[in-house]
């Protein structure tokens, strides 16, 4: 009986791939037989994480990449459609805020930089559109292949602070729904766009702002603790099994959804 899980051998781009949750994601994938193309914005951290990856298996390659140059993208998708013939699947983890877009404890909105908010947007929006509409090219010309996307649980319900980059996640949201229907009318059922929605996982970007030095929460932290019915954080291996149902032949019939991986928090009230 054929393995619904299986992904060996499937070429897999994930963007942000020297990130903590993106570059965990395309380890995994790479342990299933995957082969993964490891795309960043700088060489150094490309060949850090390569080098990384290397001692997996031989099923990786890695380059240096900005999702927000065409001409970057471009080079990159040819020199791996010369290299490879084909991409099975995109895995959209480039992303991130910034200060100015965000609103801090002792300020209201009206202190945002705009100039970081376009960033912000930029980053997280267009940072995921481009290189959609340049590597799913491929599943044109295949009638078929994946998207998987990275949302936020800022996206459907207001959290403080974070305006810039809840904004540009709601699009993800929307961006996602509309490339499915898009893709799927135009070149079949074998090509599917779907997201996911990390809960609150404790990074390097966000510990401050949810952890104290000594282990115990911040107000914000226990915040989220209050609202999530498994009463703690996520861990960062927790998201995998999800995007690997998603991007394989078990999701056959899955397309235009955004999957919620967060302990309960999108469905607690938090009364």
């Amino acid at each position: 009986m054929k393995n619904l899980f299986d992904v060996t051998d499937k070429v897999i781009v994930v963007t942000g791939a020297a990130g903590v949750l993106a570059g965990g994601v395309a380890k995994y994938l790479q342990r299933q037989g995957a082969y993964v193309v490891y795309l960043d914005l700088f060489q150094e951290k490309v060949d850090e994480t390569l080098a990384e990856a290397k001692k997996i298996s031989d099923q990786c390659c890695g380059f240096a990449c900005s999702v927000l140059d065409q001409a970057s993208l471009d080079a990159v998708y040819g020199k791996i459609m010369a290299d490879l013939g084909r991409v099975d699947v995109l895995i959209n983890g480039a992303g991130g805020n910034m200060p100015g877009a965000t609103i801090g404890p002792n300020q209201d909105v009206f202190d945002l930089k705009i100039e970081d908010y376009s960033k912000v947007l930029d980053l997280n929006l267009k940072g995921t559109v481009m290189p959609t509409m340049t590597f799913a090219k491929a599943f044109k010309a295949q009638r078929s292949g994946c998207v998987v996307n990275f949302s936020s649980m800022s996206a459907t319900q207001a959290l403080t602070r974070v305006l810039g980059y809840s904004n540009a996640k709601a699009a993800i949201d929307n961006f996602t729904k509309w490339m499915a229907t898009e893709m799927a009318l135009k070149y079949g059922d074998k090509v599917r766009v779907n997201a996911l929605v990390p809960g609150f996982f404790i990074g390097n970007q966000n510990r401050a702002l949810l952890v104290k030095e000594d282990g115990s929460y911040t107000d914000r932290g226990q915040q989220v603790i209050n609202k999530t019915p498994f009463r703690r954080f996520g861990e960062q291996d927790e998201v995998y099994g999800t995007i690997h149902y998603l991007i394989s032949d078990a999701a056959a019939f899955v397309t235009g959804v955004v999957v919620p991986v967060d302990g309960g928090f999108s469905a607690f009230s938090g009364v």
